[in-house]
C-alpha cells in the first residue's frame, strides 16, 4: 500500500506543476499580446490625423483601443469582438453597440478573472479613458449593478454618449458565474 502512495503524490506533484506551467503561459501570453497591441496603438494614435477615417470601428486586425481605469490600474487592449480567444487576451468591444465619440452605448467586456477583477473596487464618479486610434474620450462612472446574462437591455442604444463595461459577477466564484456585473458611464466633456 505504501509504493502507491508515493505514486499517487507524485501523480499529484505532476498535476500541480503542469497547472501553475499553463497558468503561467496563458498570463505571460497575455502580457505579450497586451505589450505588442499598446506599441500598435501608440503608433496609430501618432499617425491619426493623417488616414484614420472618424467612423472607422477598428483597425484590419480587430485593434479598437484602449481602457484605462487609473484608480484601479486598469489598463487593456479592446479588440473587435467577443470570442473567447480575444477575450483570453484583451477586453472585447461587443459587436452591434456604439463607438467612442459618438451617440450610443459602447459594450465592452472582458473576463472577471484577469483584466476586469479589479472593477469590484469600481465607484461612483472614477473615471474611464477610452483611447482609440482617432481619438481620447473620458467617461464618468454614474452606477454598478447585477443583472442576469439574459438581460441585453443594459446594451440598449441611447441618444447620449454611454460605456457600459460587462463582466461576469460574483468575482470570486469558481466555474460560470450566474450573473453579470454591469458599469455605467456617461461621456464627460
Amino acid at each position: 500500500m505504501r509504493p502507491s502512495l508515493a505514486w499517487f503524490r507524485r501523480l499529484l506533484l505532476v498535476c500541480a506543476v503542469s497547472l501553475l506551467a499553463y497558468c503561467g503561459y496563458v498570463l505571460v501570453d497575455a502580457w505579450m499580446f497586451q505589450r505588442a497591441e499598446q506599441a500598435r496603438l501608440q503608433q496609430l494614435w501618432a499617425k491619426r490625423e493623417e488616414s484614420v477615417p472618424r467612423n472607422r470601428r477598428s483597425t484590419a486586425d480587430g485593434l479598437m483601443g484602449r481602457i484605462e481605469i487609473p484608480r484601479l490600474g486598469i489598463s487593456v487592449i479592446v479588440m473587435e469582438g467577443t470570442s473567447g480567444s480575444i477575450l483570453g487576451e484583451a477586453a472585447g468591444h461587443i459587436i452591434g453597440t456604439g463607438l467612442p465619440g459618438q451617440p450610443g452605448n459602447i459594450g465592452i467586456s472582458a473576463h472577471r478573472d484577469t483584466f476586469f477583477r479589479p472593477l469590484r473596487n469600481i465607484r461612483q464618479n472614477d473615471t474611464i479613458t477610452v483611447t482609440t486610434p482617432t481619438g481620447e474620450y473620458r467617461y464618468r462612472v454614474l452606477s454598478t449593478q447585477v443583472v442576469s446574462p439574459s438581460d441585453m437591455g443594459v446594451l440598449r442604444s441611447s441618444s447620449d454618449q454611454i460605456l457600459t463595461l460587462v463582466t461576469c459577477y460574483p468575482f470570486y466564484f469558481i466555474g460560470p458565474a450566474p450573473n453579470r456585473f454591469i458599469v455605467r458611464a456617461v461621456r464627460t466633456i
